[in-house]
């Protein structure tokens, strides 16, 4: 799929969800939109420079102060600018309710001239979040420093590049993750900052089993989707394949839940959650056949690195006890000694 009919498909598709529309994420927009401006001031002021020659007083006065000032007005007035504005109302409506509703276009495009390359790109996008849109941003291709700026580093604030969210852990890693995400469709997340080695929280579906994303261990935050016609599907679907380290059940139902735990195997299993088993020392941590050998947490991993050495002691005084086991043999001594090696609770101490 080409990148831009992708991208404008997931905005389209966030936009629907409903996702952009609470308050709440309206206003979130627009504090990391601030933190861009803040963390990033020498940044924008060079790249003004780069591109106009302008001073960093010209800079903060015209462009950065301005869009700073318009984040703080819409942050301060945006629940009171949402809210429903009623109108005057004529005899014949007298009984009813009649107001202004403050609609999100839905996806918008902003096209930014090259004179005031940060003021004019970032104050139409304040109102473009305050109003709940999703955005596509054209800075001027004219000055590039700031097409620069704002294309590589603006994005790891907003929506996608969160700051609770982690980072993959090298260059190698990121593009291993991100040639996983053609793999199947993209349903959630997608988005990607190189610079950054981010890759949004993502979920892809329409998977083949055969498709690179289920050959291989993950590690990062993508989780394909492969459908099934029944829970015996699913189950024979984990069967097929080597044990894994850990297998998690989700479901409404207690009893599908206890049905994948007894007709499967893997190093650990968790019921509607993915993570709260390891917080248990009282749990073994560890994986079975392919996924793993061992296991530990608290006395567990003490045990794993411990060697098992088996011990006996016996008291030289026992030799006639002994006699038993030796020549000339009798079918008494045999059901006195088969009777004695039976396993027993025994907790017996011998002063």
């Amino acid at each position: 799929m080409d990148p831009f009919e992708d991208t404008l498909r997931r905005l389209r598709e966030a936009f629907n969800a409903g996702r952009t529309r609470p308050a709440e994420f309206r206003a979130a927009q627009l504090r990391s939109l601030g933190r861009f401006l803040q963390d990033n001031k020498q940044l924008l002021q060079d790249a003004l420079a780069q591109d106009l020659h302008k001073s960093a007083f010209e800079s903060e006065v015209s462009e950065i102060a301005i869009s700073q000032g318009e984040i703080t007005l819409a942050l301060r007035n945006l629940r009171a600018w949402m809210k429903d504005e009623t109108v005057p109302k004529n005899l014949a409506t007298q009984l009813d309710s009649a107001f202004i509703r403050k609609e999100p276009f839905g996806l918008v495009l902003i096209i930014a001239p090259w004179n005031y390359p940060l003021n004019l790109t970032l104050v139409p996008l304040v109102g473009a979040l305050a109003a709940g849109n999703c955005v596509v941003l054209k800075p001027s291709e004219i000055s590039n420093s700031m097409e620069k700026v704002l294309a590589e580093v603006l994005p790891t604030y907003l929506d996608q590049g969160s700051p609770n969210l982690g980072r993959i852990i090298n260059q190698k890693q990121f593009q291993r993750l991100r040639a996983l995400l053609g793999c199947g469709r993209v349903a959630i997340g997608g988005q990607s900052n190189e610079r950054e080695r981010y890759i949004a929280p993502t979920v892809l579906v329409d998977v083949q089993e055969t498709e690179p994303v289920m050959q291989e261990e993950i590690f990062g935050p993508i989780l394909p989707i492969v459908s099934v016609r029944s829970l015996d599907e699913a189950i024979d679907f984990i069967n097929r394949r080597e044990k894994p380290l850990a297998l998690y059940a989700f479901s409404n139902s207690s009893q599908v839940v206890k049905r994948v735990l007894a007709r499967t195997s893997s190093g650990g299993f968790c019921g509607n959650d993915g993570f709260m088993h390891m917080t248990l020392a009282s749990l073994p941590f560890g994986g079975v056949g392919a996924s793993g050998m061992g296991r530990y947490h608290g006395k567990f991993s003490f045990d794993t690195f411990s060697h098992h050495r088996a011990c006996l002691l016996r008291s030289p005084g026992m030799e006639k006890v002994n006699a038993l086991r030796y020549p000339p043999h009798s079918p008494r001594n045999l059901r006195v000694l088969l009777v004695a090696m039976e396993t027993r609770c025994c907790s017996c101490t011998l002063l």
